[in-house]
């Protein structure tokens, strides 16, 4: 965001009308909000041309082999024969009808989604320099700028997906990037935390409370608490405060960090509050939801409560303000290195659990878009530290890898089939990075990288060519620059 320098009000202008003309008396709630919500009264609840991603982060390190499975005899038997005791029957899983793979049985609520034909899977991608054979990977030092860093450590690997590149000095994310690049009204908005993923130069990630009902901005300061005089008294000091002009660079970036906080607060703080059955609820959200409500309103997991605040977000996109926005939600967990499948039950265990609550969320927000009528201009889809070994470990769990399978969904998603090239599952074979017997993990090099995944998406949202190369810095690597999942 770019700051400008404020002068200090002409004596002739009252400092009521200079805060009123800088939107900054106008603290009211949704529909009378900030200056920005009664400029754009006259537009359409909807832009015609709206546009949400979502990106949903699976922390810890997803298991994408135990996610999407595939079910021809030949390749199912070479799985099941190294998965053992963590594979999963073909009879268990739920088909990807048209393709020779099953989901994941807990997985259960993408069922309808890819029936609609809005399921993608996308297979092996990974963080990488440039498409890299088996023999080049082994005669690179580790060193190497061609080989990403630190392969195999979470922290690295979480970054390098975030920020879309294999160096991680990188501070900025792809999100990010592509919010300053795209002029979006809001900087990444993230129900998840502060994720690298939403940094640019110049903003961090708009960060929202989880949890629907939440107070969203400075307690006792929000337009419902200003009846109250001695409240209004100390919001009215507080504005007059952050309107001074400042003679310091540092003052005046944080006065205006400071009025921005503010209108965004008064802008979202009544939409960040409706939770399901209360005031101001959006009756089709509520409906998608129901499976995951409990009797006491409150939703049933951290990713539902994520995806219900987004699904709120994006049906209130005239109040959120722009025709583009960028979200993030995350999960965390998927560190399965023990106790991952119950053996002999498919639907048990620790990976099982996550995936659940996953597709459940996942499910009902896209039936909420569908019911919306805005199915079609909201993308969703998954990222992760990296994949799985395809070897268990002796805890019946597995360890750190590299290429991973993923999903994306959302009615602009040409489903009904896979896209990517699914790993060869030979132990030491050419996808994997092991020859010595000691390391015939299944680790698998990526045939997909992280940057033609995020070009797919990006390019859907609006960037064009040059933005995504500018985006996306080792995307000139390769030939194929867009994957055509959506």
């Amino acid at each position: 965001m770019t700051h400008h320098h404020h002068a200090a009000p002409a004596a002739a202008m009252s400092r009521r009308e200079w805060l009123a003309r800088s939107g900054l008396g106008l603290a009211g709630a949704l529909g009378a909000g900030t200056l920005g919500n009664l400029m754009l009264a006259a537009r359409p609840a909807y832009a015609a041309d709206y546009k949400a991603l979502v990106c949903i982060f699976l922390y810890g390190g997803n298991d994408g082999l135990n996610t999407i499975v595939p079910t021809d005899a030949a390749r199912h038997n070479q799985y099941k024969a190294v998965r053992a005791g963590l594979h999963l029957p073909v009879a268990s899983l739920r088909p990807l009808t048209g393709t020779s793979y099953g989901l994941h049985p807990a997985l259960a609520g993408l069922a309808p989604v890819w029936a609609d034909g809005k399921l993608a899977p996308v297979f092996n991608v990974g963080t990488l320099y440039k498409p890299m054979t088996k023999a080049q990977f082994r005669a690179e030092p580790a060193s190497s700028d061609l080989i990403p860093d630190n392969l195999f450590s979470h922290s690295d690997q979480q970054n390098l997906w975030e920020n879309g590149t294999t160096d991680t000095m990188t501070r900025t994310g792809w999100g990010g990037r592509a919010s300053v690049a795209l002029g979006t009204a809001n900087p990444v908005i993230s129900v998840g935390g502060t994720p690298r993923f939403g940094l640019s130069d110049t903003q961090s990630p708009l960060v929202l409370p989880e949890t629907p009902g939440d107070t969203f901005g400075a307690y006792n300061l929000q337009p419902a608490d200003l009846t109250y005089a001695p409240n209004a008294a100390r919001k009215k000091a507080l504005d007059a405060l952050y309107a001074e002009g400042q003679s310091l660079e540092l003052r005046e970036a944080f006065t205006a960090a400071q009025r921005n906080a503010f209108s965004v607060s008064d802008r979202l703080g009544a939409l960040v509050k409706v939770k399901p059955g209360s005031a101001g609820t959006i009756a089709a959200i509520d409906t998608a939801f129901a499976s995951l409500t409990r009797a006491d309103k409150t939703l049933a997991t951290p990713i539902a409560r994520q995806m219900y605040q987004i699904a709120k977000l994006v049906a209130g996109n005239a109040t959120v303000l722009g025709n583009r926005q960028i979200f993030f939600a995350q999960m965390g967990g998927f560190d399965t290195h023990g106790g991952q499948l119950v053996s002999g039950s498919p639907t048990e265990g620790a990976h099982a659990d996550l995936l659940q609550g996953l597709g459940d969320a996942l499910g009902a927000f896209y039936a909420a878009m569908k019911a919306l009528g805005l199915s079609d201009a909201v993308t969703a889809f998954t990222q992760s530290d990296f994949g799985r070994t395809f070897k268990p470990n002796n805890s019946t769990g597995t360890d750190h890898a590299w290429g991973n399978q993923h999903i994306v969904l959302g009615g602009a998603v040409k489903g009904g089939t896979t896209y990517g090239t699914y790993p060869d599952l030979t132990l030491g074979g050419a996808d994997d990075v092991g020859v010595e017997s000691w390391e015939l993990q299944g680790r698998w090099i990526p045939t997909t990288s992280v940057d033609q995944y995020a070009a797919t998406l990006l390019g859907w949202f609006g960037a064009s060519d040059s933005q995504l190369t500018s985006v996306l810095p080792n995307l000139r690597n390769y030939t194929t620059k867009k994957l055509g999942f959506v």
